[in-house]
């Protein structure tokens, strides 16, 4: 399985601005700017939010796999996932990706779903695509 997705950028970096557009058509095609990266996001994506979704879903569905596995199948995961981005002495970068997820999971005891909650954020093949780069955290709460 391949995903695509294009961009679209027109004039400089800090007066310019683009689009970013999915080949599954999933979405539309979704503007983006400098400006939405870096102050505020004024019905703008960045990438960095599009690599947040991309982990708060992928993390949901590893998660997922790792109870049903265990024999307890999520009722919902609702997650979060925060990526921080910011300019340091190496220059721009994500330098933290936050999870946050809230659990309804019958049947789990707090120490088996802690344990699933950590492979799947360990797991997950975004937070590998991460993994060195980001310091990943996670705040997983049973409902």
């Amino acid at each position: 399985m391949k995903s695509t997705a294009t961009a679209n950028w027109q004039g400089d970096l800090f007066g310019g601005a683009g689009t970013v557009d999915f080949k599954s058509g999933a979405a539309g095609t979704l503007p983006v700017s400098w400006a939405s990266r870096t102050e505020e996001a004024a019905g703008k994506t960045s990438p960095e939010e599009l690599i947040a979704a991309a982990h708060a879903a992928c993390f949901s569905m590893a998660f997922s796999n790792e109870l049903a596995g265990a024999g307890f199948p999520p009722e919902n995961l609702d997650t979060q996932a925060v990526a921080t981005f910011s300019k340091g002495d190496d220059g721009f970068r994500i330098r933290t990706m936050e999870l946050t997820v809230d659990a309804v999971v019958p049947g789990i005891d707090a120490a088996v779903f802690a344990e699933k909650a950590e492979a799947a954020k360990n797991g997950c093949p975004v937070s590998n695509a991460l993994a060195g780069n980001v310091d990943i955290t996670l705040n997983a709460t049973l409902v």
